[in-house]
Parts: structure tokens; C-alpha cells; sequence
């Protein structure tokens, strides 16, 4: 039940409503699943940056999900399990990488793919409007 209603709050069209009935829902498992509401309020705000942005649906739906990075990952450690004595770390990096070689065997177009312009010009937008208000802080902190 609350799977349902925390997946209509990450896909409603409106973020800042989505974000607010997530909050609320972390607040209801507040009581019995403290963790579990914790974990939900750690990074709240990020998983509502795509949308926040103003990225089209499809993109915004791949890029607020952790399953791509997770099936990676999966692969990754499946590969490096076998090895049983880890030298140093540039072993571990290329046993890493050779774990990311073989999961984007599997990597598929990612969905929304078109309107990857429209993220990379949003994201360029908000770099700018936050170096410009930290600019403008820095000069009221010297004045």
C-alpha cells in the first residue's frame, strides 16, 4: 500500500506536491518503521531534482530510478565474488571495471534518451544560478 502511494508521489506531474505527500508518508512510518522513514527522508529532495528541473516525463522516470546503477552493481560484485585474495587497489579497480564491461553487455537505450538536451540545459541553468548566488553571498560577506 505505501509502495503505491510513494510511487504515485514520485511520478506526479507536480513536484512539489509529490515531494509533500512523501514527507508525509515518511512522517506516517514515523512511529512503527523509524528506519524506514529515515531511509526515506535521506535524499528525498534529490529524488525529486529530475522533475524539479522540468525534464520530460520519460527521462525524468529513468533518471529517478537506481535500478540501472543496481543491476551494475549486481554484476560487479557477482564477477569479484570469485576472487578470494585482493592484492591492492589497482586489482580491485580493474576487476571493477572489468565487472562494468561486462554488465553494459546488458545496458539498453535509456528511455527518454531524445530529451537528454533538455537535462544537460537545465542542469547547466541551475550550475550558473547557483554559482551566481554564491557569487552574490561572497560579495554581502566582504562588504
Amino acid at each position: 500500500m505505501m509502495d503505491k502511494k510513494l510511487a504515485r508521489a514520485f511520478n506526479d506531474d507536480d513536484w512539489r506536491r509529490g515531494l509533500r505527500v512523501a514527507k508525509g508518508i515518511a512522517s506516517q512510518l514515523e512511529q512503527e518503521h523509524p528506519s524506514a522513514a529515515g531511509g526515506l527522508r535521506e535524499g528525498l529532495e534529490e529524488m525529486f531534482t529530475v522533475r524539479r528541473l522540468g525534464v520530460p516525463d520519460h527521462l525524468a522516470r529513468t533518471m529517478s530510478c537506481t535500478n540501472i546503477v543496481e543491476s551494475m552493481i549486481s554484476v560487479v560484485r557477482d564477477l569479484s565474488g570469485r576472487v578470494k585474495n585482493w592484492r591492492d587497489a589497482t586489482m580491485v579497480r580493474r576487476w571493477v571495471g572489468t565487472g562494468m564491461l561486462e554488465a553494459e553487455r546488458s545496458f539498453r537505450r535509456v528511455r527518454g534518451c531524445k530529451d537528454m538536451a533538455v537535462l544537460v540545459r537545465a542542469v547547466r541553468a541551475e550550475v550558473a544560478s547557483r554559482l551566481e548566488a554564491s557569487s552574490e553571498e561572497a560579495g554581502h560577506a566582504v562588504a
